[in-house]
């Protein structure tokens, strides 16, 4: 269940590590008084719906820490994952009337909100937070087809290595640090099941299984326990997802 909003003042956003590279970080310092006003920040548990599907759009939000997943349903009922978000990523979809997906924690999220009416005034005050939010929708389109590439092409190791290099790249960002950074390792929780690990790939809980247990033995990456993982060397984690078996010098 999701805590109580707390109200966000402006020197939680001065102090804010990910202000720079958050869609407020096209704000002076005055504009950023003006958004502050109307944020709130809302803690939520794994597992919590942030957003229901088709109901209407009642706030966005800057992600400050944790993993949401981004979900579709389908007429019979059926969900499938479309996308996840990390910080410092933004949720929502500004100017519409409801919301296009449901969200949900996939870990412990932390959320920097702004009710739908308040943000979109703000938005047509300051055009430059106006072209941050384009550019970040851009930004995720790019994301989407290079993951319909990785969907639709890879071999289902590929799949999974891409998958591990992923949440490599973003751990900073959801509270995970390099086990060796001048050595390009790294170490992780998976924010994901294996259930969800395989919606997401669209491969069974099975097969994904199998695949961690082949880059295992491979020596790719260790697996510490049934969600922790390292990685001794990314470079040779991301070549996998590449479907290049040479060793990495």
């Amino acid at each position: 269940m999701a805590h109580d909003p707390i109200r966000l003042g402006h020197s939680n956003c001065e102090n804010c590590a990910l202000r720079h590279r958050a869609v407020c970080g096209a704000l002076n310092d005055e504009e950023l008084v003006s958004l502050s006003r109307i944020g709130r920040i809302r803690r939520f548990r794994a597992g919590d719906i942030i957003l229901a599907d088709e109901e209407p759009t009642t706030f966005f939000a800057n992600v400050i820490s944790g993993v949401i997943k981004l979900e579709k349903t389908s007429a019979d009922g059926r969900q499938q994952i479309v996308g996840l978000v990390f910080a410092p990523d933004f949720l929502g979809r500004a100017f519409s009337h409801s919301n296009p997906y449901f969200a949900q924690a996939a870990t412990d999220a932390v959320i920097c909100t702004f009710p739908h009416t308040g943000f979109e005034q703000v938005l047509r005050s300051y055009p430059g937070l106006e072209h941050r939010l384009f550019e970040n929708t851009l930004n995720e389109l790019d994301s989407a087809r290079e993951w319909m590439f990785v969907l639709g092409r890879k071999s289902a190791q590929e799949k999974v290595a891409s998958f591990l290099h992923l949440i490599a790249k973003r751990q900073p960002m959801i509270g995970c640090a390099p086990v060796d950074a001048s050595a390009h390792a790294a170490r992780f929780e998976l924010p994901l099941t294996r259930a969800d690990i395989a919606d997401f790939l669209g491969l069974t809980i099975e097969t994904v299984s199998r695949q961690l247990s082949n880059l295992k033995r491979q020596g790719t990456i260790q697996l510490v326990s049934g969600r922790e993982v390292i990685v001794p060397d990314l470079r040779k984690l991301e070549s996998k997802a590449e479907g290049d078996d040479e060793a990495v010098a």
